[in-house]
């Protein structure tokens, strides 16, 4: 499959599922997955802070991060999904905004971000490394990179399934150690991670365990990145 047409079936894919989104993705950063993210980026980033958060989805998580005092651009590669976004723009929402892009050319100058935060986003590329290099690029010199990946856990990891019958597939499955091992061979430091664990995981276990066996147990693996 070709970049351009990895991109264009990604594209598809959200644009199609974004109503199904749309309809489920408050209770997952309120009461769900994504319940921990934005209390895990304040610890390390100050409010005004200019954030671009990756693959936002219908922007409900970019609008958490504007109650929080953050200065937010969402992004996301759906249409769709940025017509969902929208909807939550009033006039008085000096800095909240958001566009349609693509993770792979970011319509932004260089050092333009205090903080990325992308979740569930980097997998979504056919080459990983190449979106990364790319969404560092808008960051400043000693900001941060809040990076979501999605631990072996995960329901959403089936959509690379069909790869084991030689079909294409639009989904990367990166593992969260394979990630922490390309943001370190890519000069980035990784200051924090926290970890996601799906409902049932016993915590009081999982507290002994070695890392790499924390990992395979996890949902989503959260990093918090410096550049």
């Amino acid at each position: 499959m070709t970049k351009t047409n990895w991109q264009k079936e990604v594209k598809e894919k959200w644009n199609e599922n974004a109503t199904f989104w749309n309809s489920k993705s408050q209770e997952m950063w309120e009461n769900g997955s994504r319940q921990s993210i934005i209390p895990f980026l304040k610890k390390y980033v100050e409010p005004g802070a200019k954030i671009l958060d990756l693959g936002c989805g219908d922007g409900y998580g970019s609008y958490k991060l504007w109650i929080e005092g953050y200065d937010v651009t969402g992004v996301d590669l759906s249409e769709e999904m940025i017509r969902f976004c929208q909807k939550r723009v009033t006039d008085d929402m000096k800095h909240l905004h958001f566009q349609q892009a693509d993770m792979l050319d970011l319509p932004f100058d260089d050092h333009t971000f205090d903080t990325l935060m992308a979740i569930n986003a980097l997998e979504w590329a056919e080459v990983p490394i190449d979106a990364f290099n790319e969404v560092t690029r808008v960051v400043k010199p000693g900001g941060t990179l809040c990076v979501g990946i999605l631990g072996p856990t995960a329901a959403p990891r089936v959509n690379s399934y069909n790869r084991l019958y030689g079909k294409d597939v639009i989904m990367n499955t990166m593992m969260p150690w394979e990630f922490q091992k390309l943001a370190e061979e890519n000069t980035l430091k990784i200051v924090d991670c926290e970890k996601v664990y799906k409902r049932g995981v016993n915590l009081k276990h999982v507290g002994s365990l070695p890392e790499d066996l924390k990992q395979s147990l996890t949902f989503m693996t959260l990093f918090m990145l410096k550049k």
